[in-house]
Order: C-alpha cells, then sequence, then structure tokens
C-alpha cells in the first residue's frame, strides 16, 4: 500500500495585498503579524516584500514558525525572546533620523514585550540600549541609571504590576516617552488592565500610552517621533 501523503498547502491567490508602497508614505515597510497567519501565508507575503528588495520583520512569532521560516526562506534570523523572525534589507530604504533609545524593563518578566521593541527599534534603523530590571520596587537601581537614561533621544518604558516606573521616569526626564503595560501580575491585574489603566491615569504629563504587551506599537510610535523631526 502506497504510503499516504499530506495535501499541500494552497493559498487562496488573493489571500492578501502586501502593501510595497508603505515605506513612501510612513518611513518604514509593512510590517508582518504573524499571530493567526501559517507559515505559508507568512512566507508568500516575505516572498513578495523581497522581491521588491525590502526588508522583512516577522511579529508573534513561536519557534516552531520561526524555524520553519527560517527553512523555507533559507535566511534570516529568529529572536526567541521578542518572539520574531527577520531578514535585513537587500537595499537602503529612504533614510531616517536614527534616534538613541532607551528600552527599560521594570522587571525580568516584561522582558518579552521589551525585546520586541528593542528588534523591531533596530529593524526602522534606531539605536536602542537596555535599561533592564530598574523597576520601582528598587528604585536605587532606576537613580542608579538615571544619568543614563537622560542622554537618550527617547524612552520606551514597559512595565506591569501596578506600572508606577513611566510615571516615576515621567517626573525625571525631558524626553518623549511611550509606556508598555504588561500582561505581568498576580490576580487583581486583569491581565494587564490594570497597569493600563495605571499608565493612563498617570500624573507626570505628556506620557503615550500603547495598548497591552505591544512593544511593536511603541517601537513605532518613536519611529513616527523621528521621521517628524528629521
Amino acid at each position: 500500500m502506497a504510503p499516504r501523503r499530506h495535501p499541500r498547502t494552497v493559498l487562496p491567490k488573493a489571500f492578501a495585498e502586501v502593501d510595497l508602497q508603505r515605506h513612501h508614505r510612513l518611513g518604514a515597510p509593512e510590517i508582518i503579524y504573524g499571530a493567526g497567519k501559517t507559515t505559508p501565508q507568512i512566507v508568500a507575503i516575505a516572498r513578495r516584500l523581497l522581491s521588491a528588495k525590502q526588508p522583512v520583520l516577522v511579529t508573534r512569532v513561536d519557534k516552531s514558525k520561526g524555524q520553519q521560516l527560517r527553512q523555507k526562506l533559507g535566511k534570516g534570523s529568529y529572536h526567541p525572546h521578542a518572539r520574531t523572525f527577520r531578514i535585513p534589507a537587500q537595499s537602503r530604504l529612504r533614510p531616517t533620523r536614527s534616534l538613541r533609545v532607551g528600552v527599560c524593563a521594570a522587571g525580568t518578566s516584561d522582558h518579552p514585550v521589551a525585546e520586541e521593541a528593542l528588534v523591531t527599534l533596530e529593524f526602522l534603523g534606531h539605536r536602542p540600549a537596555r535599561f533592564y530590571d530598574i523597576g520601582v520596587a528598587g528604585l536605587h537601581r532606576t537613580l542608579r541609571r538615571l544619568d543614563e537614561l537622560r542622554r537618550q533621544d527617547a524612552l520606551i518604558v514597559v512595565a506591569g504590576m501596578e506600572a508606577a516606573l513611566p510615571s516615576v521616569l515621567g517626573g525625571l526626564v525631558k524626553q518623549p516617552l511611550v509606556a508598555v503595560p504588561t500582561s505581568v501580575g498576580y490576580g487583581a491585574h486583569l491581565q494587564g488592565l490594570t497597569a493600563f489603566l495605571g499608565m493612563l491615569n498617570s500624573c507626570a504629563p505628556g506620557i503615550t500610552v500603547v495598548n497591552i504587551d505591544n512593544g511593536f506599537g511603541a517601537a513605532y510610535a518613536i519611529h513616527r517621533f523621528s521621521l517628524a523631526s528629521s
């Protein structure tokens, strides 16, 4: 009896319309949200970007999918903590102002979201630096790095629990600050809603807040700042 063959995945011809003009309009190419997409779908979109000599960044990719992408595309790198897959540009896109961005994480549990922001910043041409484990439970660690933080052009501050760190830094530094609430904490953190509402109600003026666990969105917000000032 002949061995059973698995059917090939057949994609609809128009399952996605890749936006190849986005980098001209927004200063960054289309970035692929990997969660909910199959590996063949991501591969097809990535190949379309590569054929136009544009770089590829896929967010929210698990380890198994990351390995499959590397195998099928023949190149690229997978970042397990950030859950991203990346293929650099084959040609230089329109230049933008490269910012020094401090990526701050209150605690170790916030690292995956912070790393997503960091990888996205690098992909968009910026120079991120890690400032990790500087939460308010050890405020002396925050104050010890204050001079370094003040030398950055902008900050991304990632925090769960009660999310006090953006308020603390928002009262100490003058740079643009984008706050990212994370779904980290005990029962009443409500999957990050407590941190989200805490950041929205910060008494430090001018803080920008993105959605829960959205490190990518924070990095893109910083990128928009750079385009406006370039």
